[in-house]
């Protein structure tokens, strides 16, 4: 009689190491030669001990030497360094998680990593600044682009979808660009804004642009995506463009539409929206959405709009108890608890406008995956079916409370 498994093993450990872990060397081809790679369990972590790996995907692939060769640097001095040295020198840095030219110093004792690139030696942090303010702007970004794409090309053909966002990085000392805008981490302190363009899912970045720290919006992001669309086939567009709440603009819907691209941007909770979240609120049919939400959907036309345009309305009950904080007085902090009863019902919502034609728990679903958690506003109020509502707006984090009574 077979044996009868009634608790099934759980997953196995991982083997990601088994190729170390195991006798003798692993070989690794490399710019300077074949060489071999020990893992000693024993050692120290260290975090240069996987760049030969990464060494030898830049070989196999054949993507370091033609950025190395084609790049717009040209040194012609005899005591000058070697192109090549500036940027092994850059990319030893990069990975080994530098912020700042002053780092590059950390790597000046590495003999292992340099030789390995085919490097003749590290170049210092002046010699690495000095020699790229000599690269032409418009060709130095032309170079990046060129590759960069080169790298992502493949996978457009498929169906994909095109993820904007922006970064705050806060800045010390005197760099340029570096001005006071929104910046969440460090209030008045200068900083870049990364405006990022990725390949959804896999998280593969297309494009990086840094404009200046008071330069959040999406009006400073949009014309480099565009620019990035121009460079592509037409067959290698995204099947779709995904952004926040800043991207919820005429500006940015109109161009998606001349343009052809569907869209499913986040919408700010304007004067009009709240409208229109509150007529759902009353009568509307809530359908499933998927992870505890319910949608509904209505035809929009804020102003400022050319025309009415899709948008979904999802919510979500929030059961647990409420804490807030008055930050009226900035001396002292008020803390109080909003106790649920069985006649209140809270909600969290988001609007979302699209010009997909899919179902509610599909659009739903597409904005999920773009953020860990679908973060929106919050709805208050108590169920009265003899009485209309009488609406207030109360500040509040996150999002907003609308506190009232719901007609049925």
């Amino acid at each position: 009689m077979n044996d009868l498994i009634l608790h099934p093993a759980g997953e196995t450990e991982t083997t990601a190491l088994a190729p170390f872990s195991g006798p003798g060397p692993v070989p690794v081809d490399t710019f300077g030669g074949r060489v071999h790679v020990e893992w000693d369990p024993q050692a120290a972590v260290t975090p240069l001990g996987q760049l030969p790996f990464f060494t030898e995907f830049l070989q196999v692939g054949g993507l370091f030497d033609p950025w190395v060769n084609s790049c717009p640097l040209v040194l012609t001095s005899p005591n000058a360094p070697s192109t090549r040295d500036v940027l092994g020198t850059t990319v030893l840095s990069i990975l080994s998680g530098h912020q700042r030219y002053a780092h590059i110093s950390a790597l000046r004792g590495d003999t292992i990593n340099p030789a390995l690139l085919g490097m003749s030696e590290v170049v210092s942090e002046d010699s690495v600044r000095r020699n790229f303010g000599k690269v032409d702007e418009a060709e130095g970004v032309q170079w990046l682009q060129h590759h960069l794409g080169y790298c992502a090309a493949p996978l457009l053909s498929e169906w994909w979808i095109l993820d904007a966002d922006t970064t705050v990085k806060p800045l010390y000392g005197h760099q340029e660009g570096a001005v006071r805008g929104y910046n969440p981490h460090k209030p008045g302190r200068p900083s870049h804004t990364y405006h990022t363009y990725f390949l959804s899912s896999l998280r593969l970045v297309l494009e990086v642009e840094v404009k200046a720290g008071n330069q959040t919006a999406s009006k400073y992001s949009s014309p480099g995506l565009w620019e990035l669309l121009g460079r592509l086939p037409r067959a290698h567009w995204p099947a779709l463009i995904r952004g926040d709440r800043d991207w919820g603009t005429q500006a940015n819907m109109a161009r998606a539409e001349q343009e052809g691209v569907p869209y499913l941007f986040k919408l700010r909770m304007t004067k009009g929206v709240k409208k229109a979240v509150e007529r759902l609120m009353r009568g509307a049919a809530w359908g499933e959405a998927g992870q505890g939400w319910q949608g509904a959907e209505t035809r929009l036309r804020l102003e400022g709009w050319g025309r009415a345009r899709r948008a979904v309305v999802l919510r979500r009950q929030v059961k647990a108890d409420l804490a807030m904080v008055n930050h009226g007085d900035p001396e002292q902090l008020c803390l109080s608890f909003a106790e649920l009863t069985d006649d209140t019902i809270v909600y969290e919502y988001a609007v979302l406008v699209t010009s997909l034609a899919n179902e509610i728990l599909t659009i739903a679903q597409l904005y999920r995956v773009r953020i860990p958690r679908l973060s929106g506003h919050r709805f208050h109020g108590k169920l009265d079916t003899q009485s209309a509502g009488n609406w207030t707006v109360i500040p509040g984090q996150p999002g907003h409370l609308f506190q009232g009574k719901l007609d049925t």
